[in-house]
């Protein structure tokens, strides 16, 4: 039976502009890893076809999600085109006690955040687009937003690509597979830190004593 080491999860960010693939990305990497659970954000914007409450977002008004800052419920908050987004701390913060890992789909403003307050816990990837035209081409095609969203999110996408280095690892997604190899290998890697494996004192101290 192979030796369990006890570790301490991490919380994995992905961020980028709105259509260059992280939420694709996503799925396609909690289907592959067991161990990884998507972080559920509180979001006041409207439920979009085919999301479910609870499973996509919490959906609040904006008055649940004021008392939710208030009282530090949240590890990071922004406002993002008109509507706010938190994550949930409690349910974060068991999972990395218990050694689970965390998976956020969230933007520049909240890795920031998470930053500030989560240490070595965050690994902090950024994907971006391989061109402008293919991330028009992304948003428009998805049909989930009218032509002005995405003239919108457009616009902002240049500012969003301005914070590549704010994050520990960058990819250019061109091939969902390609990319969601790279970041199962990024997830590996990072499971593997020193600082990570909490067990690895005691198991080396066995190991030392003829165990």
């Amino acid at each position: 039976m192979p030796n369990v080491i006890a570790r301490r999860g991490l919380m994995l960010v992905l961020s980028s502009p709105s259509g260059a693939g992280k939420t694709s990305i996503s799925r396609a990497l909690l289907a592959r890893e067991p161990g990884l659970s998507m972080s559920v954000s509180a979001t006041t914007r409207p439920k979009r076809p085919g999301e479910v409450a609870g499973r996509d977002y919490h959906f609040v008004d904006t008055e649940t999600f004021g008392l939710m800052v208030n009282r530090d419920e949240l590890l990071e908050h922004a406002k993002v085109f008109g509507n706010y987004y938190g994550t949930p701390r409690a349910p974060v913060e068991a999972s990395l006690a218990s050694g689970h890992d965390v998976l956020f789909d969230i933007d520049w403003q909240g890795t920031q955040q998470l930053r500030q307050t989560a240490g070595r816990d965050l690994v902090a990837i950024f994907i971006l687009p391989p061109s402008t035209r293919e991330l028009e081409k992304r948003l428009t095609s998805r049909a989930q937003d009218s032509a002005r969203v995405v003239a919108e999110r457009m616009a902002k996408a240049a500012d969003e690509m301005s914070h590549w280095p704010e994050y520990d690892y960058v990819l250019v997604n061109e091939d969902l597979e390609t990319s969601t190899a790279a970041v199962v290998s990024i997830l590996a890697a990072e499971r593997l830190r020193r600082e990570r494996q909490i067990g690895l004192g005691d198991f080396v101290k066995a190991l030392r004593e003829g165990q």
